[in-house]
């Protein structure tokens, strides 16, 4: 199958599960073309970066205001499936504040919104358990929310979270200083994530893969399969605030969750990456690959392939981020570098790909055209 056909089949599965790709990046385009037109060009409200990277920064009385929102997609249907409620929550913490501190801001307070198809007092209270856990683990308050029971839209529930932070104006990181040389150090993410739970469950519970339920136990995992699956995202903040604190050499953070490691090239800097060293992602990514019958291309678009979250650092500064790393427990290790490259690609050269926008190709053959 050719690299076009390939994508144009993805695509139509995702299409066949409710989630139409192609035509959500046709119409984000539109709406950041009209969002940008309410920008402020100086002053109160000034917004400081473009719409893309993972949060942004508004002026306030001479001091930046990060901002960002996100949610925690469809793995709210495995913890459904298994009727465990209690650490979504922290995915939805995560999916924000991971974000936010890669602006080089301190996160202070989230808001939530949980939609249910029905409302269910044990439900939401494990819910909540999980959200004040994350917020914990972030050293942020959940300052308030909403909860809503739109049962004609929803089916299940849905949670989404936004984030305040706080960062100053001249300490704003896009990756902008990144150039040749630098080194990508990258820390093993615990598993999935909250990232391509659509592929994952059309790869074990689909119609066409049936035969496993979420108690299935694999021999090559330590949990059931919906355990796996529903394992909390990892939050980094603490030790990301003490090496913005402690690194000067410090260029940007990565949280590394839809697109994969493609994340890189989110930085101002026009330059690609060389990932040489490769962290040896969990098994629950080859099952998924197995099962899913897709190739090393399509696994590096959708997941995080073991590696949760990269620093982009000056050489002279990898030791000291890999001792603040191993204080705080995490796993993490040098994986590759900047390359000065105007096309801005990311190279895995163990597994034979090259990266460009929001795909991997084979070395040597021509990356596939999205939307």
């Amino acid at each position: 199958m050719t690299d076009r056909g390939r994508t144009d089949l993805r695509n139509e599965m995702y299409k066949q599960s409710g989630v139409d790709t192609a035509e959500a990046d046709a119409g984000l385009s539109h709406i950041v073309a009209r969002v940008q037109k309410t920008w402020p060009r100086s002053g109160q409200g000034r917004v400081l970066l473009p719409i893309g990277y993972f949060a942004n920064v508004i002026e306030v009385d001479g001091a930046g205001i990060a901002i960002c929102t996100d949610g925690v997609g469809s793995k709210t249907i495995i913890a459904s499936m298994m009727g465990k409620y209690d650490t979504i929550g922290i995915d939805c913490v995560a999916m924000n504040v991971n974000d936010m501190i890669c602006v080089g801001a301190k996160p202070l307070s989230l808001v939530d919104y949980i939609a249910v198809e029905q409302a269910d007092a044990a439900m939401l209270d494990a819910i909540g358990a999980g959200l004040c856990q994350g917020a914990d683990m972030a050293q942020v308050s959940i300052s308030g929310g909403e909860t809503a029971q739109p049962k004609d839209i929803v089916n299940g529930f849905d949670l989404v979270g936004m984030a305040v932070g706080r960062v100053d104006l001249d300490k704003v990181i896009s990756g902008k200083g990144v150039a040749a040389g630098d080194v990508v150090i990258g820390v093993k993410s615990s598993g999935i994530h909250s990232n391509g739970l659509t592929l994952a469950r059309n790869a074990f519970f689909g119609e066409q893969t049936s035969k496993y339920r979420v108690d299935h136990k694999f021999d090559e995992l330590s949990l059931t399969l919906g355990e796996e699956l529903l394992r909390p995202t990892d939050i980094y903040v603490r030790e990301a605030m003490e090496i913005l604190e402690r690194v000067k050499g410090v260029k940007a953070l990565i949280n590394i969750t839809s697109d994969g490691l493609l994340n890189l090239v989110r930085v101002e800097a026009q330059v690609g990456f060389e990932i040489d060293r490769l962290l040896e992602p969990q098994p629950i990514f080859k099952l998924i690959q197995e099962h899913a019958n897709v190739d090393d291309g399509e696994m590096f678009e959708v997941f995080n392939m073991g590696i949760g979250f990269c620093y982009v650092v000056d050489p002279a500064d990898a030791d000291v981020t890999l001792s603040i790393l191993k204080k705080h427990g995490r796993d993490a290790r040098r994986i590759g570098f900047a390359v000065a490259d105007p096309e801005k690609k990311v190279r895995i050269p163990e597994r034979g790909l090259v990266g460009r926008h929001k795909t991997f190709a084979k070395e040597g053959h021509a990356a596939r055209k999205v939307g």
